[in-house]
């Protein structure tokens, strides 16, 4: 998956990043590196809580089978 992200300098000199498609996404690094590679974790750690939250809405009594796939 590919995801924009916006980068930006915060007044301290650290690197905040964003991805404004996954609210509150958001993450920081030193330099530029550091930021992107946190963002990538940022954004796989908030995709799983998402999906976590998902799996409390099925019932315990649906017949449906839950299966995982990788994207």
């Amino acid at each position: 998956m590919l995801f924009h992200v916006l980068l930006e300098e915060a007044e301290d000199g650290w690197l905040v990043v964003e991805c404004p498609s996954l609210p509150g996404c958001v993450s920081q690094g030193r330099d530029e590196k550091e930021a992107l590679d946190n963002i990538k974790e940022a954004i796989t750690a908030w995709l799983w809580a998402e999906d976590r939250k998902s799996l409390e809405k099925i019932p315990a009594y649906s017949k449906q089978e839950a299966i995982v796939v990788s994207v």
